[in-house]
């Protein structure tokens, strides 16, 4: 899945912003200065969950200005290419197996991870859609009538029990977690 950079914020049921964290916060800290009638919560549409935030950061435009790179010490790896050196545990067969390859071990666990990624990138992003949007469900409708069906059907992939069963919920709330559930997969695997 595409990482979102997006946010949502809901009074209640009903969404009132959704965009950049920025943005979003100072539409919200609005509300709530307004004297909203009904919580206000910040999501995360990456993962959908309530985002704690300080809303006292929010009182103007905020500008970050980028931090001086700081000297550390060199690790292992080779740092300048992004590459970062951790610990595996294997079976003796597999440290066998590895020793045989070409370019070594670690070129050899490279080529099978890029493999995996290409052909599980589909399940994984549905995956993360679909716990995504069981975390919005969970903090918005957990107590919703059909809560517990549509999630079963979420995680089924059942998009049509799905949009049955969330129907008489309110439309910001459906509308938000069927974005989230969906909206970023490609047409075959919703």
């Amino acid at each position: 899945m595409k990482p979102f950079t997006a946010f949502t914020a809901f009074e209640g049921s009903k969404r009132i912003a959704a965009g950049p964290l920025h943005e979003v916060a100072m539409k919200a800290k609005g509300a709530m200065e307004a004297g909203a009638s009904e919580p206000v919560f910040i999501y995360d549409d990456a993962t959908g969950r309530v985002i704690d935030i300080d809303m006292r950061q929010f009182d103007a435009p905020v500008v970050t200005v980028a931090d001086e790179p700081v000297d550390e010490p060199r690790g292992r790896g080779r740092p300048k290419l992004g590459v970062v050196a951790r610990e595996i545990t294997l079976l003796p067969r597999h440290w066998d197996w590895l020793a045989t390859q070409p370019g070594g071990a670690s070129v050899a666990i490279r080529k099978l991870v890029e493999e995996a990624r290409r052909n599980s990138g589909a399940k994984d992003r549905l995956r993360a859609a679909h716990e995504a949007a069981y975390h919005f469900m969970s903090a918005m409708a957990g107590n919703f009538p059909g809560f517990e069906e549509a999630s079963r059907a979420l995680f089924a992939n059942d998009r049509r029990r799905f949009a049955e069963l969330i129907a008489a919920w309110p439309e910001d709330v459906r509308d938000h977690v069927v974005k989230l559930a969906f909206s970023d997969l490609e047409p075959e695997a919703a």
